[in-house]
């Protein structure tokens, strides 16, 4: 037996809640052999703005309730899983203090006014579906926070598990009932409501190991810790990584905004946490439901596959279009399967798609060689070195001679022969193993410090890891230099100096490898990801239960921890919206999301074109619209607004028109192409294409705006009409754009991609839209 989710659509708001589950169950009992079996099959019943539920069936069983007319899909769970993908990033991106990355208009809205205007996002509420929380973290502190107003009709419950009862909801003392379910009225404060779902997984893991997570909401990986400080911790000043690194103010993006914990990963059982969280469909679906329910305005989702998902089959997409409905804005993670093209998650329109890139800071640690050379490397290990040289060795040199001669390098482990390594600083090269495992080999082996090189492959990009020794990682550049002076010298020498927190690092941002990249390949007529945030070693709340490296060998324990990932940067996003929600509460999703798409910045801080990690320029499929500015995106001037029918229309456009059966589509639906998005792709320009846009004016009430474009090279790009003129706030205008194949380009690239953009701006404002066209 299979688990599998039944699909029926929207609900029609005549039955209850008794009657919806009652009306699934009955489903269940016309395939099952007897009324008990149905009944112990089901794993859930979606209730809310999901019509549908889980269960657990036969190939046959799901074969005839697919054929029944009312059903509109069955999805097999069987298939595949989701998986998991501070104190410098807000200030980067310009929102906490007078510096960071600023381009184009100041906005009418000074940095310093964004927050306060915002309430510091009090009051929004943000859902976040992870791996629970860990609430003893000053940054979910409720102190001086109001309770929730009775006007946010706030639905949720604090639901209680192992080590996690209400109380850990911020309660304060209050007199309320302490069950397991009790309703909040008026006594909401940071965390406000706290649920967690496991049923998929537990029919397909077993029961959860106590020793491996809670059950409850309570975080015992940090993953989810993380996410929800960054969206939306609480201002801690003096916090430090382990070792006194990147210290300064945490903060999330919108400290006074509340918090509801939706726990829907879970630690695999019988494997390192190191290797990632497994994250159920099912789960995540009632996750969803249950946070639409509950009446959340933006839900944070740091979860993808490693495999584009059709929309008919994305579990996530599914849960996601019924918040939209609602005007719920979904933020999700790209991916972390980068560099190949082709592999980023969540590409749904309905949804905020967010690729990953640095911060300006850096943790430099150099390493200088006994010929007086210095070799400039970085860490987040805590440990030092006294001021003094030790001998070095390259690990292929200390190996034991049963060791493999393709990995003698790489410091596997119970590969170093300590009898050669004892007291010495060892070379590992990157390549097969984690790396922080080679660290831990060197000190297995009596080694005192580590240098970590990276392989060709890995380029110039350094993995700051909080290693258990003194270390320092190169470049391959760099380590191949280390490898020749050991080659040079009788008795090399080495010393690793200790590491120095260095801002305004330059360039930044730049692109991180491991985010997933575009085309779209479930629809190739919308551009993703969305935008980009900081991902790479951020600092942020952790779960006192983890490590900061999560391995079953690491015993310490710490408050706060970098983190990198999509993972990281999804939830940077989040925050903004929540911003934006509390500045423009009658904003669509789609309104957040173009504004923060046409404000984004395409330049570092060399006011240079954003790269990726080895200095090659990065493009729309790697950072979709630029790197997100929240000030900008509160006042963007323009937005191209979407409204629920006209996802559906985009879906009708797609022949998905079964996936909501209430909804009639036309008989000649518009084209993909023209779904009001902030940006296009073309996926074949062999002959012209004519796009239709409408923009919303929400800067001045009296303005003009001027058509500019710079299209990719081989491709002409006009708009009709050229000029728009508005004279209130509110008022729509639509253009088209007209795009052409060139006749003969010289620079031009066939059978390839091609990257560009267009803007309206009216002297003040600048509105710009990313473009890729391919050409055949």
């Amino acid at each position: 037996m299979f688990r599998e989710t039944v699909h029926f659509g929207e609900h029609s708001g005549e039955k209850g809640l008794h009657e919806i589950e009652e009306t699934h169950q009955s489903y269940l009992y016309s395939v099952k052999e007897t009324k008990e079996d149905a009944q112990s099959s089901l794993l859930y019943s979606y209730k809310h703005s999901i019509n549908g539920f889980a269960a657990v069936l036969t190939p046959d069983e799901a074969s005839k309730l697919s054929e029944m007319e009312e059903v509109v899909s069955v999805f097999p769970a069987r298939s595949r899983n989701y998986s998991l993908q501070t104190t410098r990033s807000w200030e980067f991106v310009g929102l906490n203090e007078e510096e960071g990355l600023s381009s184009g208009h100041e906005s009418n809205m000074g940095r310093e006014d964004l927050l306060a205007k915002a309430s510091y996002g009090k009051d929004v509420i943000i859902g976040v579906l992870d791996s629970g929380v860990w609430p003893e973290s000053p940054s979910f502190s409720d102190e001086g926070m109001e309770p929730l107003p009775e006007s946010k009709s706030w639905k949720g419950i604090c639901q209680e598990g192992v080590a996690f009862n209400s109380s850990h909801c911020n309660r304060n003392g209050t007199d309320e009932p302490q069950d397991c379910a009790c309703l909040f009225h008026r006594k909401q404060r940071k965390i406000i409501g706290a649920r967690y779902y496991v049923k998929g997984f537990e029919h397909e893991k077993g029961p959860v190991n106590a020793t491996e997570d809670y059950l409850s909401p309570r975080d015992m990986d940090g993953h989810g810790s993380h996410t929800a400080s960054t969206a939306a911790g609480r201002q801690v000043p003096d916090v430090a990584a382990l070792g006194g690194l990147a210290r300064g103010t945490a903060s999330g993006g919108a400290p006074f905004a509340r918090l509801a914990i939706y726990k829907v990963c879970w630690a695999i059982p019988n494997q390192s946490k190191a290797d990632g969280n497994v994250c159920m469909f099912e789960d995540i679906l009632a996750g969803i439901d249950d946070a639409i329910a509950d009446g959340v305005d933006i839900i944070s989702i740091s979860i993808g596959t490693s495999d584009p998902v059709p929309y008919e089959k994305d579990y996530l997409a599914v849960g996601a279009l019924h918040a939209a409905k609602r005007n719920i804005l979904v933020v999700c993670s790209a991916g972390n399967n980068g560099p190949a093209p082709g592999t980023l998650s969540n590409p749904a329109p309905w949804l905020m798609t967010v690729g990953a890139s640095s911060l300006d800071r850096a943790f430099l640690a150099p390493v200088m060689l006994g010929n007086g050379r210095e070799i400039m490397g970085q860490t987040v290990a805590p440990d030092k070195l006294e001021n003094e040289m030790y001998p070095l060795v390259y690990a292929g040199d200390a190996v034991f001679p049963d060791v493999p001669q393709n990995s003698t390098g790489q410091c596997l482990p119970g590969s170093l022969n300590p009898d050669m390594v004892k007291g010495k600083i060892v070379v590992c090269m990157r390549g097969a193993g984690r790396r922080l495992d080679k660290g831990f080999e060197v000190k297995r082996a009596g080694g005192v410090g580590l240098i970590l090189g990276n392989a060709e492959a890995n380029g110039n990009r350094l993995s700051c890891d909080p290693h258990f020794l003194p270390a320092s990682a190169v470049s391959y550049k760099d380590a191949t230099k280390i490898l020749e002076y050991i080659r040079s010298t009788e008795n090399p020498m080495a010393t690793i100096s200790p590491a120095q927190t260095v801002m305004h690092y330059k360039p930044a941002p730049f692109m991180a490898g491991f985010t997933s990249q575009g085309p779209n390949v479930i629809d190739l007529n919308i551009l993703k990801p969305d935008i980009t945030a900081p991902g790479i070693q951020i600092l942020a709340a952790w779960s006192e239960a983890s490590s900061p490296t999560k391995l079953e060998y690491d015993h310490r324990i710490v408050k706060y921890n970098f983190d990198s990932g999509t993972s990281m940067a999804c939830p940077h996003v989040s925050g903004a919206a929540a911003l934006l929600r509390a500045i423009h509460p009658d904003w669509s999703v789609a309104a957040i999301r173009s504004a923060l798409m046409t404000t984004a910045r395409i330049t570092n801080n060399l006011d240079q074109l954003i790269t990726d990690e080895v200095g090659n320029t990065a493009t729309p499929f790697q950072y979709g619209a630029g790197h997100f500015q929240p000030i900008k995106a509160a006042d963007p001037g323009l937005i191209y607004d979407a409204s629920y029918d006209d996802y559906l229309l985009y879906l009708c456009s797609l022949g998905l028109n079964k996936l909501y059966s209430t909804f009639k589509c036309p008989e000649d639906p518009p084209s993909p192409v023209n779904l009001n998005y902030p940006s296009f792709a073309i996926p074949n320009l062999s002959s012209t294409v004519t796009i239709t846009r409408t923009v919303t004016n929400v800067g001045s009430s009296n303005s003009k705006y001027y058509f500019a474009a710079k299209p990719p090279p081989g491709v002409h790009v006009k708009a009709s009409p050229s000029i728009l003129f508005f004279d209130h706030i509110g008022q729509k205008q639509s253009f088209n754009i007209t795009v052409s194949p060139k006749d003969s380009d010289p620079i031009a690239k066939r059978s390839a991609y091609g990257f560009g953009f267009y803007t309206w701006t009216d002297g003040f404002y600048r509105v710009r839209s990313p473009m890729a066209v391919y050409l055949p």
